[in-house]
């Protein structure tokens, strides 16, 4: 029957509730508003948005929501209408149990600016809970002898309400024998008396049955009964008397369950049952019965529950002594707790920003949190500290709100990722303290351009190059990250002798690979300067630069150019002039040439190929001067044919060949004279130097015939020496065998020979002596002069036939001069 009675008492406060719900004001900062308790789930308390100065719309942009301390969630925001609901059942009681005011705060977050606003809810009471006594059923003895005028206490009802919704009065039923008290306490509680009006007379009745009813001041009232059995005992002279009307005692919280807190006497001067006292609790309320427990014999009070000073810090309770024939009195007992540190902070994270620009200016709030501790007194008072080497400082808000925010400029390249520990601390001693991590990104703006390693780059290019060959990379870093950090190359545009930069080299736009486009040509330009452009991709982009030269590296590309003898354009041959009278060693003429190439590509040297008389002219190897070798005799002839050759020391190397015509006479009428026969054949190898190629056949002939001979003579000489060492055991141990080779049987001693020539730096510049390799341990034959040297365009068997002549004989041993 009360749910039905309940509910109509709030439909009957529904009008009240939407006139107080409705209105709200501001005081000392904070909006407040009133509810009634039991309202139904989405009624309206107050117009947050109005209040606050915004649109019902800006709630869900700003990021505006109810922000509590670890309660459960009373209140809603409405997102279309802005205002403040309740979110489910409110029960005062609940809340608040009997406090004269029953407040609710909590505060509104408003995310985008990381303000908070404290809102005050003042739950309105209603009649809602009927006044209730412990115990249904009292049992009251009272002796016989009684004199009328005595008064017997009562338990009391309790009604949770307040105000005139609580419980204001006590009535008995009629009887001719008790009345009812009623005595206000110094709290305001009410207790019943029961007070004997008439003698009783145990013979007469023996129990009396009464029914009291306690009733609160709503509208409509609410009533409580409980059932009064009043027994008549015989005579009990004296009551029990407690040593003390108040026992009190002080304990710590964290006290072990089992402890003895105090122990309460009474003394009873009767005799036998009527002096045999028994202690019970008077007050049986469920919160003592469950912490407390009483000994009914030796009056001691002990915990049968911890003890928490942030439930309750202090409890007051009556404790009541009763001997045999039910005469009592009672005793008031309080018992304060004292607050033990053994809470630690909690810390509750409110809002945060997990990702923050790195460009956040200092004093930008990141995160919003609550700091509690259960514990009262210094136990209770918390700090908050955070390491003094981050970027970050703490401001306190309202309440005990903190902010997180930033007061340094921050670096993602630097620290990417900030492990914010957030160490809360309470003044207990020892002190407690909680650990919170918070995470914080920093999210990466273009701050930083692409970089180079080096400030300049050099690359060496052989000329001829391939086209499209990858001739250098660059490679640019730049410290951002995703977009800010994909680095584009490109180059500068620029001109070379007309043609832009890039007609020369590309360079790949994301790898920094650069491509020769053209085959570079040493001759043509020996370097080419540019500059590459690394840029990000961040908006806007960041770029930066470096100088890039590319030396181009001669090949031996080009041959040997003759200047001079100059080849005559009328198709005529030209003369040089030599007297006949002319010493060893006369300068005749000089050959000069030129190569475009450089370094030890243009190194020159001079060798004479062919001649129509071999030995009379020499050419100086690095200078190109024809000189004569020999006096000129009677017998050589007027024109003389010489085959000039110009060769490079490039891999491999490139020659040049000139033909020189030499006039032998002492004077130039001599040359006019026999200008007719100066007319060079048309086969160089007919005329004159078909004679001496036929001594040169017949002197080969005559050499190899000879040679042979020899070799039959050594054979022979051989096999009698042998017979001759095997006699005297050995006649040549001391000369080591690698120096001796067999030719047909013949043992030769070999010597060494060392060979020197010196080339020319340039064909313009000075002179450079390079060794030669050593030529040893070789026999040279005539077979070997039969080959052909690829710049000859024919040979001369004179040279050969020297060379056979250099060969002798000396005490059975071949010698190579």
């Amino acid at each position: 029957m009360a749910a039905p009675q309940r509910a109509g008492d709030c439909r009957g406060l529904l009008l009240l509730s939407i006139l107080l719900g409705a209105q709200s004001r501001v005081w000392a900062g904070r909006i407040l508003y009133s509810v009634p308790e039991e309202t139904d789930p989405g009624s309206f308390v107050g117009n947050v948005a109005k209040d606050l100065g915004l649109e019902p719309r800006e709630l869900g942009e700003r990021g505006v929501r109810i922000v509590s301390r670890g309660r459960t969630q009373l209140f809603a925001l409405n997102p279309r209408s802005g205002s403040l609901v309740t979110a489910g059942r409110i029960d005062r009681e609940e809340l608040c149990a009997q406090s004269a005011r029953c407040l609710v705060n909590f505060n509104i977050l408003m995310e985008d600016k990381m303000n908070l606003y404290p809102i005050e809810v003042e739950i309105m009471d209603v009649n809602d809970n009927a006044p209730k006594f412990l115990t249904e059923e009292m049992d009251v003895k009272i002796m016989e002898n009684t004199a009328p005028g005595v008064r017997f206490p009562l338990n009391e009802a309790r009604d949770l309400d307040v105000g005139t919704n609580s419980l204001q009065s006590y009535r008995l039923n009629p009887n001719h024998h008790f009345s009812l008290v009623v005595q206000t306490g110094d709290d305001g509680t009410k207790y019943p008396e029961l007070v004997l009006e008439r003698a009783l007379d145990r013979e007469e009745v023996a129990a009396h049955h009464l029914l009291l009813t306690a009733s609160d001041g709503g509208d409509p009232p609410r009533s409580g009964t409980a059932r009064v059995q009043v027994t008549v005992v015989d005579v009990n002279d004296h009551a029990p008397i407690f040593s003390s009307p108040q026992y009190q005692v002080t304990v710590p919280e964290n006290v072990p369950v089992g402890t003895r807190l105090l122990t309460v006497n009474a003394v009873d001067l009767d005799e036998g049952v009527n002096g045999e006292v028994t202690y019970s609790f008077r007050k049986k309320t469920p919160k003592i019965l469950q912490i407390f427990q009483l000994n009914s014999h030796t009056g001691e009070l002990s915990t049968l529950d911890g003890l928490d000073y942030e439930d309750s810090s202090y409890y007051e309770m009556e404790v009541q002594a009763q001997d045999g024939p039910g005469s009592m009195t009672r005793a008031k007992v309080l018992v304060t707790i004292l607050d033990v540190n053994d809470h630690a902070p909690e810390v509750t994270l409110t809002s945060v920003s997990s990702s923050i620009p790195e460009d956040t200016p200092p004093g930008t709030v990141i995160a919003l949190f609550y700091l509690q501790d259960r514990d009262s007194g210094k136990n209770g008072q918390v700090t908050c500290t955070i390491s003094e080497d981050l970027p970050f400082k703490l401001e306190r808000s309202i309440d005990n709100y903190y902010r997180l925010m930033t007061a340094k400029n921050l670096d993602r390249e630097n620290f990417s990722v900030y492990n914010i520990t957030l160490k809360a601390t309470d003044g207990g001693s020892p002190p407690l303290s909680t650990e919170t991590h918070v995470s914080i990104h920093v999210a990466d703006t273009n701050d930083n351009p692409p970089t180079f390693l080096h400030s300049s780059y050099s690359v060496y290019v052989p000329e001829n190059n391939p086209r499209g060959t990858s001739i250098f990379s660059v490679t640019a870093y730049d410290p951002d990250s995703n977009e800010n950090a994909r680095v584009v190359y490109s180059l500068s545009e620029d001109t070379l002798q007309g043609p832009s930069v890039s007609s020369y080299v590309s360079i790949n736009s994301d790898t920094g690979v650069l491509y020769a486009l053209h085959s570079f040509d040493y001759e043509q330009f020996r370097d080419l300067q540019l500059r590459v452009i690394a840029s990000d991709s961040g908006d806007p982009p960041l770029s930066s630069n470096v100088s890039l030269s590319i030396f181009v590296l001669d090949q031996n590309d080009n041959t040997p150019e003759i200047l001079y003898p100059a080849l005559p354009t009328d198709g005529s041959t030209g003369v040089e002039l030599a007297p006949r009278s002319a010493e060893p060693g006369y300068l005749v003429t000089k050959v000069v040439a030129v190569d475009r190439d450089s370094g030890q590509n243009a190194w020159l040297s001079y060798r004479l190929l062919k001649a129509s008389e071999p030995g009379l002219f020499a050419v100086g190897l690095h200078t190109g001067e024809v000189r004569t070798a020999r006096a000129l005799l009677d017998r050589d002839a007027l024109k003389q044919s010489l085959v000039v050759a110009v060769q490079d020391h490039g891999q491999p190397p490139l020659s040049a060949t000139v033909t020189l015509t030499v006039a032998v006479a002492d004077s130039i009428p001599d040359v006019l004279a026999d200008l007719d026969n100066l007319e060079s054949p048309a086969n160089p190898d007919d005329s004159g130097l078909t004679l001496y190629l036929v001594v040169a056949v017949a002197a080969v002939s005559c050499v190899l015939l000879a040679f042979v001979i020899v070799l039959l003579a050594l054979r022979l000489r051989r096999w009698h020496l042998s017979r001759v060492l095997q006699a005297s055991g050995g006649g040549l141990g001391g000369v080591p065998a690698s120096h001796f080779v067999g030719v047909d049987g013949v043992r030769a001693f070999l010597q060494t020979y060392s060979h020197e020539v010196s080339l020319t730096a340039d064909s313009r510049g000075s002179h450079v002596i390079f060794p030669q390799p050593n030529y040893a341990d070789t026999l040279i034959s005539q077979e070997s002069c039969g080959k052909k040297d690829p710049l000859l365009t024919s040979i001369d068997f004179h040279e050969c036939k020297d060379e056979a002549q250099s060969i002798q004989l000396r005490d059975g041993y071949m010698k190579v001069q």
